[in-house]
Order: structure tokens, then C-alpha cells, then sequence
């Protein structure tokens, strides 16, 4: 499918796609087979547990607050204009730490299932359920760590 030619207004969705994930809002801006991005805002306390993406390399644009991330085994942290490479392949984490919100901008590449994923975990509440849907869309979600 070409991408049409045009503007996502700021308030607007592509598609009117607005997805309630786990307590964070997304709202798509463009998908095609080569991309998707979305506007995200993570509320204080919200967070994706670490996860792989095996065929997709993730990136997300910070706009406003700070982020905890825990990207290959490191932990690092991310505020207003800086830009987190996340690669296919490695493991990452995203985690809102913090007593603001966060809002930034999510891209993939290629989309492959991500927007179907998304419409399935739409208002789905049950973390662990969650996690059963994402690893049919080539998200596979990876354990706690032990506890020593």
C-alpha cells in the first residue's frame, strides 16, 4: 500500500486510530509496509516492560519528561529532544519513573504486524494477556529478572 500524500493534523489520528495501551494513549500518525509512528503519551508510572522486537528497529523522539530505559543490559535515561535507537534484535524497556507525563514519538521499520498488534491490545487490561497477544505479532516480551 503508497503512502498518500498529506497532513496528520496535530490533534488528529491517521485513520482515526487512537489506541489505549496499558494506560498509555497512542495515537497513530502514518503506516505503510516500510513505517508506522505514533504520538505517545505515558502517563507518571506507565512503562513497557523489557521486549524484543526481532524484525523492527524501534526509535522515539522525546518531546517533553523523562524517561528510564533499559536498553541491551544498560540503563540510561532520556528527556526533551533526544532521540532513543532501539535495534532490532536487542532486548529494551521504557519506563516512566517520573511525577509528569511523557510525550514523545514512536517510529518502526519496518511496520510489518505492529498496527494489528496495537488494535488488539487496545483496552486490553490484563498484563499477562497482553503479553500473549504481542508474542503473535513478533513482540516477545522477556522474563522478569531473578531476584538474589
Amino acid at each position: 500500500m503508497a503512502q498518500p500524500a498529506g497532513i496528520t493534523r496535530a490533534p488528529e489520528a491517521y485513520d482515526g486510530a487512537v489506541w489505549n495501551i496499558l494506560g498509555q494513549t497512542y495515537v497513530l500518525k502514518e503506516v505503510d509496509e516500510s513505517s508506522m509512528a505514533w504520538h505517545a503519551t505515558f502517563p507518571s508510572g506507565t512503562f513497557v516492560p523489557p521486549h524484543i522486537h526481532p524484525t523492527q528497529d524501534e526509535f522515539i523522539y522525546m518531546f517533553e519528561g523523562t524517561f528510564d530505559i533499559w536498553l541491551d543490559g544498560q540503563d540510561m535515561k532520556a528527556g526533551p529532544g533526544d532521540l532513543i535507537r532501539m535495534p532490532r534484535g536487542l532486548g529494551h524497556g521504557i519506563f516512566n519513573n517520573s511525577s509528569s507525563d511523557v510525550t514523545c514519538f514512536f517510529w518502526v521499520s519496518p511496520a510489518r504486524e505492529l498496527r494489528q498488534l496495537f488494535e488488539r491490545i487496545h483496552n486490553v487490561p490484563d498484563p499477562a494477556e497482553v503479553v500473549r497477544i504481542a508474542a503473535e505479532h513478533e513482540v516477545d516480551f522477556l522474563p522478569p529478572p531473578t531476584q538474589d
